[in-house]
Parts: structure tokens; C-alpha cells; sequence
């Protein structure tokens, strides 16, 4: 660990500096900088926030120790720093001001400073309240991502994404998969976080020949061994990105989560039991951002439940058909199985804007029809329908598969879904929502899967995404596997979500099936000029336990 301290602090002066430094300096050239002046603005609302203003005679960049675990550099003498520690804390800050040929002079200051934030939420997810490990969840689309930095969360990561187990079974890249992250508690409002890389680190391209890797091949797994313990502290996140949870955790000595792109603070996006999405902006490029998810699951664990990505597949525990409802024969929707559920319902709850009715379902060469159009109705200016297997067909568990093709059309939010047989009792969302298949027309060809359940509904939902092709042009299998343990969320047997139950979630019960397609609303969004009407097709859908 001190000979990974002293490369990093040698490489960051060398990277701040060596395009300031003339190739041959005379003695006469080379001054010590002196009269270092140290101001400070000390915040006093408790974010923890100091600007520092340093000026020297015959500096030309100046580095700061900050007392807390880490670094900054300026050329202009201004740094923003943000101290996280809970409470008031004394810290020693070491100014040093370099002058031409590296030469430098130092001076220390002592600042208190107060820092209120706390989200003590996280810290449980992290730390399961004592000492808990997470693993890059290798088995999820756009585990690892990048995008620019100035994207907002979620959607961000369009450059990149990687595959499901893209950096398995290489050389280069496969010691990605088998770090473990270790968050433990250290008191009331302290973290620290262990790195097990086995002595390998995944390294950025941009970094690998830094760290005595082959330059010109991509990202790499060097033997450098940058594992151990560091001080981790949880900030307010600084971005204003709307889907982050607002928090960030920063790292001491350099820390980094797996991937190494020479930064320390990553933001949380999304955070629960069982899975982590967080991001962070490149060290040497703070136009770009890279994202990237963590799970509870070990890798092995992630094999050995999905297949790990070889040509066998997802493995399902459900063989045994339960249910089926598919329309080879029908010539009509079977009324002993759905029920039409019938208006606006002010919006239901998303601000809506069609009206449902009994007659804009059809069967056609065998597929269930639910056509959303332009048309008057009760007020709207469109019609679809809307049907459930509520008090007729409801489960607990199981392989849900449906076979759909799916509506096109700016403004078109299709869905099938399940929701909780004590709805009319609980409420939403206590009674629990698992959301198998959305699209919108305005994102085209992206699936989403979702769960909402208290805490987690509505836009902070447990959510999950992936980019299939011809969605609304060719039919697609999409599937839940839900048991007591795991929901997982799949598109053409691929997985792209999965969801830690637990028995205190309200996932293990009996729900019911819904299909519609909505219009409009808060995830819709707006409805093209020239839409008139759109269908989903459904071939089938079938229950297995």
C-alpha cells in the first residue's frame, strides 16, 4: 500500500506538470517558491465546503494534502473542497507550491470545519449494518458504461455498454469480474472499504502504460496490486443529475470502485439491498463518465444462475406449465380468464390520457390485438383497452413468459404486468408491482422492467433496461422468473434486471396479470402530431411453476 501511495502521488505530479517544464532549466531558472499566502472561505451551513485561495512568489501549480485521505492540484491557486466527516472536525492541510525544474515549498494550515450530511440509508445498504461484500454484476447489460459527462444518470452510458460477461474468459480483461468490495461500519457515522483484486487491477486504457501495461491494446489487467483498506465517507453528490440519489461516496489514497479511471468520488444513482448503480467522471477527461453495477452476487454465483453467458443460457427452476392463455382458436377475448377494466380513472395515477373501453381489443390470425387510436371518447381524445386476470387468475411465483410485438408511435407506453391481489385492500404501492415489459414509443426499441414497492415506486422504481431491435416489427419473449429468492427480468432469454426478495418484501403473495397500452402520461410522454393508431400483439403468454 505505501508503494502504490508514492506511484500515485509521483504520477499525479507528473501528469500536472510535465507539460510545464522546459526540457533544460538552468540553475538561475530554477527558484524555490516563497511567501505562500493560505486563504479559506469556510462554509457555516454544514456542507463541508472550503474554497482555498494559495498565491506564491515563483510558483507555477500548487498540490494540496487535505488532511482527510486526499489530494488536489491547481495551476491557478483556487481549489473547492468538500470535507464529508459528520460533525466538526479538525483537519491538517499541507499546501505545496512547485516553481520551475519541480522544485517546491510547503505550508501547513489547520482549518475546523462542520459537515452535517448524513444518509443513513445507504450506509445500511452498504454495510448490511455491520460488514457486507459487492461484486461487479457482470451478468447485467451495461455493467460498464461511459457516456459524457454532462448526460443525465440513467440514460447517459451511449457510447458503451458492455454485454452480458463481455470481459469473461480474456486475459486482458477477466480479473474485472472477480474483485470483491468490501463496505464495513466503523463507527456511528464513519465507512471504510476494502479492494480484494487478487494483486490484478483492471486498468482504463489511458492509464495501462502508467502502470507498466502494453500500450495500444485496449483496457487491461496489469499485476499491480492496488488492494486494501481505505477511510470511505458519504457527500452530497454535486452533479444535479435528476435520476441520482443525490449521494456520492468519496475514497481516501486513491480509492476506486474495480475499474480504475483515476478518480476517487463516485455518485450513487440507484442503491437498494442487493444491487448498486453508481458514476464517475474520468480522471484525465471530465468530459466523459463511466458507469457502472454492482451486485451482492459473487461472480461465481452469477454463473452459475444465468449461465454465465455461454450458449445454454438462463437456466429457469419453473418447468411445469401452469397457465396459458394464447387465441389460436378464439375468435374473441375469453371473459371467464380477463376482465376489461373500463375509463380514465383520472389518469390512473400517471396522467393518462386515453380512455380504456371493451371494444379496442381484437384477436387476428391468432394474436390478442390491443390497439390504442386517435379518437373521441367520454371527453379523450384517445381509446385503448386495458385488461386483468384480477379475482379470475391469480399466483404466487413462477416463470411468466409473454410473446408480443409491440406498438410504434411517439406518445405509445405499452406494458405487461402484475400487480397484488390485495390491491383493493393495501393500496399501491404496498400492495407491490412487477413490471415484466414497458416501451415507449419515444424510446424506441428500449425495454424497461421494473418493481415498485414501498420506498421504490413511481420514478425511484427498482428498475432495470435494455436495447433489443424491431421490437414493434418482430415479436420478442418477454419473462420474469420470480421465486421466493430472486425476480430476474429477461428479453429473449437474456437477463437484464434481477432483484433480491426477501420476506419482508411484498413479493410473495399471489398477484394477477395486467396488459394495456396507455397514452401519454408521466412516462409516455408526449403524443406525436401524426399518431393514429397502434397495436401490441400478443401470441401468448404462459405461467410455469
Amino acid at each position: 500500500m505505501k508503494y502504490y501511495r508514492i506511484i500515485f502521488s509521483l504520477l499525479a505530479i507528473a501528469l500536472l506538470f510535465s507539460s510545464c517544464q522546459e526540457d533544460d532549466l538552468g540553475l538561475e531558472s530554477m527558484m524555490v517558491p516563497s511567501n505562500i499566502l493560505v486563504n479559506t472561505d469556510i462554509s457555516t451551513d454544514g456542507s463541508g465546503i472550503v474554497e482555498f485561495t494559495v498565491s506564491a512568489d515563483n510558483a507555477i501549480s500548487y498540490q494540496f494534502n487535505f488532511g482527510d485521505g486526499t489530494t488536489g492540484s491547481t495551476l491557478d491557486g483556487t481549489f473547492t473542497k468538500r470535507f464529508s466527516k459528520n460533525g466538526l472536525n479538525t483537519y491538517l492541510v499541507n499546501v505545496i507550491a512547485y516553481g520551475t525544474g519541480g522544485i517546491s515549498s510547503s505550508r501547513a494550515i489547520e482549518i475546523e470545519v462542520q459537515s452535517d450530511f448524513s444518509d443513513p440509508e445507504t450506509k445500511q445498504f452498504l454495510t448490511g449494518g455491520s460488514s457486507k461484500k459487492w461484486y461487479v454484476a457482470s451478468y447485467l447489460p451495461g455493467h460498464l458504461g461511459v457516456g459524457p459527462s454532462s448526460g443525465d444518470g440513467f440514460d447517459s452510458p451511449i457510447y458503451y455498454q458492455a454485454a452480458p460477461f463481455e470481459k469473461a474468459g480474456t486475459e486482458a480483461s477477466s480479473c474485472f469480474y472477480t474483485d470483491v468490495l468490501t463496505y464495513s461500519t466503523t463507527g456511528e457515522d464513519n465507512l471504510t472499504y476494502e479492494l480484494n483484486n487478487n494483486g490484478q487491477t483492471f486498468f482504463n486504457v489511458d492509464y495501462v502504460g502508467q502502470f507498466g501495461g502494453p500500450t495500444g491494446s485496449g483496457d487491461q489487467c496489469i499485476d499491480f496490486d492496488t488492494s486494501g483498506v481505505r477511510n470511505a465517507t458519504l457527500s452530497p453528490a454535486s452533479s444535479g443529475i435528476a435520476t441520482s440519489r443525490g449521494t456520492q461516496i468519496d475514497y481516501s489514497n486513491a480509492g476506486f470502485m474495480s475499474y480504475y479511471i483515476g478518480a476517487s468520488s463516485y455518485e450513487i444513482l440507484s442503491i437498494d439491498e442487493n444491487s448498486m448503480y453508481v458514476r464517475a467522471v474520468m480522471g484525465n477527461n471530465p468530459a466523459l463518465a463511466w458507469y457502472v453495477k454492482f451486485t451482492t452476487l459473487s461472480y461465481d454465483l452469477q454463473n452459475a444462475e444465468t449461465g454465465g453467458g455461454e450458449e445454454t443460457g438462463f437456466e429457469s427452476d419453473f418447468d411445469t406449465l401452469l397457465w396459458e392463455s394464447d387465441y389460436q382458436n378464439a375468435t374473441s377475448l375469453d371473459t371467464n380468464t380477463w376482465n376489461f377494466e373500463i375509463g380514465n380513472n383520472n389518469g390512473w395515477g400517471n396522467d393518462e390520457k386515453q380512455y380504456y373501453t371493451d371494444s379496442n381489443t381484437s384477436i387476428i390470425d391468432g394474436n390478442l390485438l390491443i390497439t390504442a387510436k386517435r379518437e373521441s371518447e367520454s371527453g379523450f381524445d384517445y381509446t385503448s383497452s386495458r385488461i386483468t386476470t384480477q379475482d379470475k387468475f391469480e399466483f404466487t411465483y413462477g416463470r411468466i413468459e409473454a410473446r408480443a410485438k409491440l406498438p410504434a408511435g411517439a406518445g405509445t407506453w405499452p406494458a405487461i404486468w402484475l400487480l397484488g391481489s390485495n390491491f383493493n385492500e393495501v393500496g399501491w404501492p404496498e400492495t407491490g408491482e412487477i413490471d415484466i415489459m414497458e416501451h415507449t414509443g419515444n424510446s424506441q426499441n428500449t425495454i424497461h422492467g421494473a418493481l415498485h414497492y414501498p420506498e421504490r415506486s413511481g420514478a425511484n422504481a427498482d428498475t432495470g433496461a435494455t436495447v433489443i431491435e424491431n421490437a414493434s416489427t418482430e415479436f420478442h419473449i418477454y419473462t420474469v422468473e420470480w421465486s421466493a429468492e430472486r425476480i430476474w427480468f429477461l428479453v429473449d432469454g437474456e437477463v437484464f434486471h434481477m432483484y433480491e426478495n426477501n420476506a419482508d418484501s411484498p413479493f410473495n403473495k399471489d398477484f394477477f396479470l395486467i396488459l394495456n397500452v396507455a397514452m401519454g402520461g408521466t412516462f409516455g410522454g408526449a403524443i406525436g402530431d401524426d399518431f393514429q393508431e397502434s397495436s401490441m400483439e400478443i401470441d401468448y403468454i404462459k405461467v410455469y411453476q
